[in-house]
């Protein structure tokens, strides 16, 4: 590694054409050709089979297994057709990553013959190694076995690559004793807690036809492209995600010239690639574009059910990747790869609603008249206010750290965000008076020749991590290298919660006489007296809010995934969980275990090769520098010229900072005499990272000062702006 791979690689980047782009097909011949719908189930299974896989799917029904060979030979028959010859039974374990078990439709007959079989048994169930994932204690090594189980809620695809054609079927996946090791199944079972609690309070309200009630998702995926020939350069990018080094360049983001701006055509050559084969696999990606730092981008998906969202969400990151690698870029999902400019994170917009009710939160034009509106958002704001240190937990990661409370992302702080137009109805709720509410406006441009369109009656928050925008909640906390699954799960848990609780009151008030309509003004009432103190309009970023939340409103600050991880282990955190029906204890526990364990091996592989990169590339890259400065000051001195020595001396002065740093945090690292687990984990927030910033402070202030034909990593101006 050397300057002159730098500058070999800077040659072959600006040299490299853009993949040619594809005429595109029209999106109708495009749409889930490459997926197992419930069109193609209908024309290949009997209509027997096809009713009952219907009435599963569309409405909750107990899946009857005894159908399953059926479905299994249609699947197959579909699968090989397009040129598959394996499946593979795809899960989620607690890595936020894919997992796939790959098996062949290979059956070896009798007389050396082989035929192509899929059987009903083997869709349903499968047998990876429990024991291999992390798993928290769940199960031993020599306790391996573990199960996937067909989620038929979720549709089967193919997956076409350089490789070959893979039937992929999505799967939840189970402990031989039967607990979750993954997280699609505390999904499934939070939605299903969501639906029952949502049905109370609908019928309370006089319905009497309620369909499932579902929570849909749609997440925005921001992300980073850096070019291979970089990246591949650059030892911190590889193993970890982001850079541990590197001097931020001296244009960054501050003309505000990139976010949306024209995306380069090496750039949208790949984007036009990922959507296509997102739309292939019946992925419907809605937006792309330039985000705030150079060589970051956004693409985002429609709404769609929560359980099929988590899982395109899983899809689009792993299409990110590898088709990136097809354009030659190394696409970057951690949260803050690169030092001074945005990090990218994965704003998760969630609303609830069924098919007889709609969508639950929307508030119509009149939303103080709205009751059925006022209950289910009045619902999310108890929630958030009692757990909102649990919807801190779920977004805790040593990746996310680096993006929460900074300027460009929502504090940790969890509060919600209304709008002024429904804070003046929850405000006139708590009053004990619904007076009205602000009508949305025109917005008049003053130009015969431009439109008149209608103004929103609230503007957007963007410092607030759990905002109201329109008919739905966006929590912006959640990381860009995240699974949806975690988020999701708290947020339909501490919905299902609160809206137990407001059908309890309803239902304890209306049998104390009250009729509808009082009943649940009161509930709305109680809700506001108790738990206003969680919504907030103003500033997430400054000073004063952050005192204000703390010292006045008793919020939780949780900084780091230090602070917010153990609030898994609360008491009333396992309460909820085990009453709502999604975590056992032990489920709860094992969480805690395997995402403490993940914290820790995070700072730890940083730590390691903080310490490599510093001994082996850059204290002899400025060695070298201060050779040849020091030659240079020493002949000119020999011929009477005397040369000024602060620089010498300068990075000499660093060279010796930076390698005491190293020396400092390399005693810190051999640390292994912990009390608990949190302590290990305070510990690395508190001390392996901060001696860590300071290493990377003196390398930093080194690449300012040492000649740039000596520096042998790729830098930042090269990263962001070599496209």
């Amino acid at each position: 590694m050397s300057y002159g791979t730098r500058v070999q690689a800077i040659s072959q980047v600006t040299d490299r054409k853009p993949l040619p782009s594809k005429i595109p097909q029209r999106l109708e011949a495009l749409w889930a050709t490459d997926v197992f719908t419930l069109s193609k189930m209908q024309a290949s299974l009997p209509k027997d089979v096809f009713k009952s896989v219907k009435n599963t799917i569309l409405t909750g029904g107990k899946l009857d297994v005894s159908i399953a060979g059926a479905v299994a030979a249609a699947m197959k028959d579909w699968a090989t057709s397009k040129g598959a010859l394996y499946y593979a039974h795809v899960f989620y374990p607690m890595t936020n990553a894919t997992a796939e078990k790959h098996d062949g439709f290979i059956s070896v007959q009798s007389d050396g013959s082989v035929i192509t079989e899929f059987t009903g048994k083997v869709l349903v169930q499968g047998e990876p190694d429990g024991s291999s994932f992390p798993n928290g204690g769940l199960r031993s090594t020599f306790e391996a076995r573990g199960y996937t189980a067909w989620d038929v809620t979720s549709p089967a695809y193919v997956m076409e690559t350089d490789n070959g054609v893979t039937l992929c079927i999505p799967t939840v996946f189970l402990s031989w004793t039967g607990e979750a090791l993954d997280k699609k199944t505390p999904l499934l079972r939070s939605i299903s807690s969501m639906s029952k609690a949502a049905t109370r309070v609908l019928k309370l309200l006089g319905h009497t036809e309620v369909a499932p009630v579902n929570s849909s998702c749609g997440a925005e995926q921001e992300y980073f492209l850096v070019d291979a020939h970089f990246a591949h350069s650059r030892p911190d990018l590889l193993l970890t995600g982001r850079t541990l080094f590197g001097k931020p360049a001296a244009k960054g983001q501050q003309f505000d010239d990139h976010y949306f701006g024209a995306i380069p055509e090496r750039v949208q050559v790949f984007m036009q690639e990922v959507e296509e084969r997102m739309y292939r696999l019946g992925i419907p990606a809605k937006t792309r574009h330039n985000e705030v730092a150079p060589g970051q981008f956004e693409i985002a998906p429609f709404f769609e059910a929560a359980n099929v969202a988590s899982d395109h969400q899983q899809l689009i990151m792993t299409l990110l990747k590898s088709t990136a690698k097809k354009h030659g870029f190394v696409c970057l999902l951690h949260e803050k790869p690169f030092a001074g400019i945005n990090c990218s994170g994965k704003h998760v917009n969630w609303s609830v609603g069924n098919a007889t009710q709609g969508n639950l939160l929307d508030p119509g034009d009149t939303p103080h008249a709205n009751m059925q509106f006022l209950l289910f958002c009045g619902a999310v704001i108890r929630g958030v206010h009692k757990y909102g240190p649990l919807l801190r937990a779920v977004v805790a990661t040593a990746s996310n750290d680096h993006r929460l409370g900074a300027n460009e992302a929502p504090p940790a702080i969890i509060s919600v965000y209304l709008g002024s137009q429904l804070e003046k109805v929850f405000d006139q709720i708590s009053q004990g008076q619904i007076e009205g509410s602000d009508a949305p406006g025109l917005m008049d441009l003053g130009v015969d020749t431009l439109p008149v369109f209608p103004k929103d009656p609230g503007d957007r928050n963007r410092t607030s991590p759990f905002a109201f925008t329109g008919n739905r909640f966006e929590f912006r906390a959640v990381g860009s290298n995240q699974s949806v699954s975690g988020p999701l799960v708290a947020m339909n848990t501490i919905l299902a919660d609160s809206l137990t609780w407001v059908a309890d009151n309803l239902e304890s008030r209306m049998k104390a006489g009250e009729d509808l309509k009082t009943a649940a003004q009161g509930v709305l009432k109680e809700i506001m007296d108790k738990h206003r103190n969680v919504i907030f309009g103003g500033n997430g970023y400054s000073p004063e809010w952050h005192k204000m939340a703390v010292e006045e409103r008793g919020l939780a600050n949780l900084r780091t995934t230090a602070d917010a991880l153990p609030v898994l282990k609360a008491d009333y955190i396992e309460e909820l969980f085990t009453r709502m029906g999604v975590f056992t204890p032990v489920e709860l526990e094992s969480r805690f275990d395997v995402y403490a364990e993940q914290y820790l091996l995070a700072i730890e592989v940083e730590a390691k090769l903080v310490v490599s990169m510093a001994k082996t590339i850059i204290y002899p890259a400025a060695v070298r520098y201060l050779s040849e400065l020091s030659l240079a000051i020493a002949n000119a001195a020999a011929i009477g010229i005397e040369m000024d020595k602060e620089r010498a001396q300068t990075v000499s002065n660093l060279i010796k900072l930076l390698m005491d740093g190293v020396s400092k945090l390399s005693a810190a690292m051999a640390k292994d005499d912990f009390d608990s687990i949190e302590e290990h984990m305070q510990y690395s927030a508190q001390t392996i990272r901060l001696l860590m910033d300071k290493v990377r402070e003196y390398a930093d202030t080194l690449e300012g000062e040492v000649a740039d034909n000596f520096w042998p990593l790729p830098t930042y101006q090269e990263m962001l702006f070599v496209k």
